[in-house]
C-alpha cells in the first residue's frame, strides 16, 4: 500500500488506498467505494478494472513485454517447452529434474479416456462443434474422478497435482476422438513413452494401420503453440474460470467454463478468422496489396493484427512468425497463404497508416498458418487453443483457491429498465 488516493464526489473529498504491483502498476483500491459513498464505478468490459491481485502472468501492452512468474516469454520459448513451462506456471517455480520428470510421467500417464466414455462421443451428432463436445466431455471427467471434484474448495485444493493432470492429458484425448469419430476412424491410445505433443498427434493424425511420424518437426511447432498460449493474464476466458472457482467449483467446471468462453470467435476463434481472410485474399487472385489498400479505406477488415492489450508487436507473434517459416519449409511446402502474410505483415509493420494505429500482427496471425500446416482442420484450431491455455486457468484456479480471503465474485450493474410497475391480468391486457 502506498499513499491514498483522493476522489472528489459532489463537495466531498474521499480518501480510497493505493495498491501498487511489483512492476509498477498502480491501482485505486475500490473495494470500500459504495460503502463510503454510495457509489459504484462503472467500467463496461473491465477494461480499466483490476479484478484480482495474481502473481502468475505480467504482461505490458505498451511495451511488448509477457512474462511468466517473471521469465521473459522469449526465454521460455528458446529454452523450455511446454511442460515445463506449465509447471512453472502451476507452481510458481521452474522445476529441478527429479520434479519435472515426475510431472511428465503423472501426465503422461493418464493420457487413456475410460471406455465408459465411448457412448457419449457417439452420442454427438458429426455435426457438433468440437468445443461444444470438450467443453462437455471435460465437464464430465468430474463424474469419473468423484473424489477430486467435491466442490470442496479445501478437498479439491489437496487433489490438484493429480486432477490437473488428468485433465492436462486426457483434454488431448477428447480432442483426438472427437476429430477421428467425425471421420469415422478409431481411437488410438495415448502412448506414454512418447512426449506430451508427439502422443497427441499421434493419436490424432495416424491413420488405419499407418502410425503418425512426424518428418517436418510438427510436434515441436505444436509444442511451441501450446507454451505461447499457457497463460495470458485476466483475459475473457481465464476471468471467466476465476469467476466460476471462486463460487467454490471444483477445478473440472471451471475449466469447461473456461472452454466455453474461449469459443467465441472474439477471443479463441480469431486464428480461424485469419485463414478464412487470407484464404479469401488468395481466391480474389490478390498477393495481399489490394486487400492492403482496401483495409485502409474501411473497405476491409484485417484479421489476427492490433490486440486488446497490446499496442506494440506481440511478443508471441515474432516467436512464431519464425517457427512458420521453419515448419513450412522442412514441409516443403510453399504456401502462397505465408506469402500474402508477409506482405500483410510488411504493411503493418512499415505503413505509416497501421502504425499510426499500433495494428501490429498478433498471435493469432501466425498460429492458424502453422496448425493449417501441420494438418489439423480449421474448426480445430479452437481446440487447439484450448490445449495450450490449460496450465493457465489452472494456475487461476489454484491462486484463487489458495487464498483464503477470496471471496465469490459479484459484478454490480447499472440498472436501465422499467420503474416499478403494477402487474396486469391477461384480461385487460392491450390486444
Amino acid at each position: 500500500m502506498e499513499n491514498n488516493g483522493i476522489i472528489r464526489l459532489g463537495d466531498e473529498n474521499f480518501d480510497f488506498p493505493i495498491i501498487e504491483g511489483s512492476e509498477g502498476e498502480k491501482a485505486i483500491d475500490l473495494r470500500t467505494l459504495r460503502g463510503k459513498t454510495g457509489f459504484i464505478a462503472f467500467d463496461e468490459g473491465y477494461g480499466n478494472t483490476g479484478s484480482c491481485e495474481s502473481g502468475i502472468t505480467f504482461i505490458n501492452g505498451e511495451q511488448g513485454i509477457l512474462r511468466h512468474r517473471g521469465y521473459p516469454i522469449e526465454q521460455l520459448a528458446e529454452n523450455s517447452n511446454f511442460l515445463e513451462s506449465a509447471y512453472l506456471i502451476m507452481y510458481g517455480e521452474l522445476p529441478n529434474e527429479v520434479s519435472l520428470r515426475a510431472f511428465e510421467r503423472n501426465i503422461l500417464s493418464n493420457g487413456t479416456l475410460d471406455s465408459n466414455m465411448q457412448p457419449l462421443f457417439e452420442g454427438f451428432p458429426l455435426c457438433a462443434h468440437p468445443m461444444a463436445i470438450l467443453s462437455a466431455l471435460v465437464s464430465s471427467l468430474s463424474t469419473y474422478h468423484p473424489e477430486y471434484a467435491t466442490n470442496n474448495r479445501k478437498v479439491d485444493l489437496g487433489h490438484f497435482d493429480a486432477a490437473s493432470a488428468i485433465l492436462m492429458s486426457k483434454v488431448r484425448s477428447i480432442a483426438a476422438m472427437t476429430y477421428r469419430m467425425k471421420l469415422g476412424l478409431p481411437m488410438v491410445k495415448s502412448d506414454d513413452t512418447k512426449s506430451y505433443t508427439e502422443d497427441f498427434l499421434s493419436m490424432l493424425l495416424s491413420k488405419p494401420e499407418i502410425p503418425f511420424e512426424d518428418t517436418c518437426g510438427a510436434a515441436n511447432a505444436l509444442d511451441l503453440f501450446f507454451l505461447l498460449h499457457a497463460d495470458h493474464e485476466q483475459n475473457c476466458s481465464t476471468s471467466t474460470v476465476r469467476m466460476v472457482a471462486s463460487s467454490g467449483a471444483n477445478l473440472f467446471a471451471s475449466i469447461s467454463a473456461g472452454i466455453s468462453a474461449l469459443w467465441g470467435p472474439s477471443h479463441g476463434g480469431a486464428n480461424m478468422a485469419v485463414i478464412e481472410m487470407l484464404e479469401s485474399i488468395h481466391a480474389s487472385g490478390d498477393d495481399g496489396s489490394r486487400f492492403v489498400e482496401a483495409a485502409k479505406s474501411g473497405q476491409a477488415k484485417l484479421m489476427g493484427f492490433g490486440h486488446r492489450v497490446y499496442k506494440n508487436y506481440d511478443p508471441r507473434a515474432k516467436i512464431l512468425g519464425k517457427s512458420a517459416v521453419s515448419v513450412l519449409d522442412k514441409i516443403g511446402l510453399q504456401d502462397p497463404l505465408l506469402d500474402i502474410a508477409r506482405r500483410l505483415e510488411r504493411a503493418a509493420l512499415e505503413d505509416d497508416y497501421f502504425i499510426s494505429r499500433k495494428l501490429y500482427p498478433n498471435v493469432d496471425f501466425y498460429s492458424g498458418i502453422i496448425l493449417k500446416a501441420i494438418g489439423i482442420p480449421v474448426e480445430f484450431f479452437t481446440v487447439m487453443f484450448a490445449i495450450g491455455r490449460i496450465p493457465g486457468w489452472m494456475a487461476n484456479w489454484k491462486e484463487i483457491s489458495e487464498n483464503p480471503k477470496s471471496r465469490i465474485h459479484r459484478p454490480r450493474q447499472i440498472y436501465t429498465g422499467s420503474n416499478e410497475r403494477n402487474f396486469v391480468k391477461l384480461e385487460k391486457r392491450a390486444q
